[in-house]
This record gives structure tokens, C-alpha cells and sequence, in this order.
């Protein structure tokens, strides 16, 4: 028995030296042909592990911003002056002008508002042989108090009203709507 032990003993040393000596190189090329071999055996591998490549790359590469477009303001958050001359005025001009009625002067100026005579924002409008109507802002807000004056042609307004004093919400709509309104309910324009 004892010679079997032993020589188990120098067969395994002997197995042992021989793995010492073994080329890493051979142990590496060993294992690159097992994985040419499964690769070849199973086309899912292979497109799995491109499909591994893709993403790594996908998240190495920067992240593109986009960019949200510009929401233009609503006319009725642009500056007072330019809501006025660029929207409400031209907008008045083309209301009146489809009733079939000429605008022979409309302009805004800072100047004193009839009857009450203080310093204010005023829009005045003047209708060929029909009236004239001035609308008043209190501030250069389209916000601020407003009021309305209307006289026949020629003559001076001897009312002023309140005009939108409810409202909430301002629009250019509503303003144009209620100007006509109080025209219409004057039986200046249209039939009431």
C-alpha cells in the first residue's frame, strides 16, 4: 500500500509540473476558441452582444438638449403702448371698417380725459359723420380703471362711464366687443 501512496504521490507531482509549465498564451487561446465556438453555435450570442455594445456606446455620447420653443406672449402681456398701437387701435380700425363706417382719426396719447379733466392714457377714435368715442386708462396698464365718453360729431361728451369694471380678465376680444357695444347701444353703429 505504501507504494501505491507513493506512487499517486509522483503522478501527482508530476501532473502538477506539467500545469506549472503550461503557456498561459495556450490557456488564453484555449479559451478565445471556446468562445469563437459558442459564438458560432448561437447567432442570439452574438447579436445579443452587439445589441450590449450599441447601448454602452448610446450612453457614452452626450445627452442633445432640446430646446422648447419660445411661447410668444399674449397681446394683452405686451407692453401697454405697443398692445394699443399695434393690436387694439388696428384691431377698432378693421371692426368699425367691416360695418362699413371710416375711421378718420384714432390715435393714443397721454393727455387729459374729457369731462373729469384728469391725466390719463386715452384712446380717441373719431367716426366720419357718426361720433367720436374716447377711451380712457387710468395707468399704462391695460388693467387700470377704464372709462368711456362718447359725443355726436362736433360736439363735446358730457358723459363718462365706467367701462369694464367687472372684468377679471382683460382681453383685446372683449375690449373691442364691449367698445362696439356701447357704440351699437347708442344707436351709432348697426341697429339695436
Amino acid at each position: 500500500m505504501e507504494e501505491n501512496l507513493e506512487l499517486n504521490r509522483e503522478v501527482n507531482n508530476e501532473i502538477s509540473k506539467k500545469m506549472d509549465k503550461s503557456n498561459p498564451d495556450e490557456i488564453k487561446k484555449t479559451k478565445s476558441e471556446k468562445d469563437i465556438n459558442l459564438n458560432e453555435k448561437s447567432p442570439k450570442l452574438q447579436k445579443n452582444y452587439a445589441e450590449e455594445i450599441d447601448k454602452k456606446n448610446e450612453n457614452d455620447t452626450p445627452a442633445k438638449t432640446i430646446s422648447k420653443p419660445i411661447k410668444e406672449l399674449p397681446v394683452e402681456k405686451k407692453p401697454f403702448q405697443e398692445f394699443i398701437n399695434f393690436h387694439l387701435i388696428p384691431s377698432l380700425k378693421e371692426e368699425i371698417n367691416q360695418r362699413g363706417f371710416e375711421i378718420i382719426n384714432i390715435n393714443l396719447k397721454n393727455t387729459n380725459r374729457p369731462i373729469a379733466e384728469d391725466k390719463c392714457w386715452v384712446v380717441y377714435c373719431e367716426i366720419k359723420d357718426i361720433c367720436s368715442f374716447w377711451l380712457s386708462f387710468e395707468k399704462e396698464d391695460i388693467g387700470s380703471l377704464k372709462s368711456i365718453s362718447l359725443s355726436k360729431p362736433n360736439q363735446k361728451p358730457s358723459i363718462i362711464e365706467s367701462f369694464l369694471i367687472d372684468e377679471k380678465r382683460i382681453t383685446l376680444k372683449l375690449i373691442i366687443s364691449r367698445v362696439l357695444q356701447r357704440l351699437n347701444g347708442q344707436k351709432l353703429i348697426g341697429i339695436n
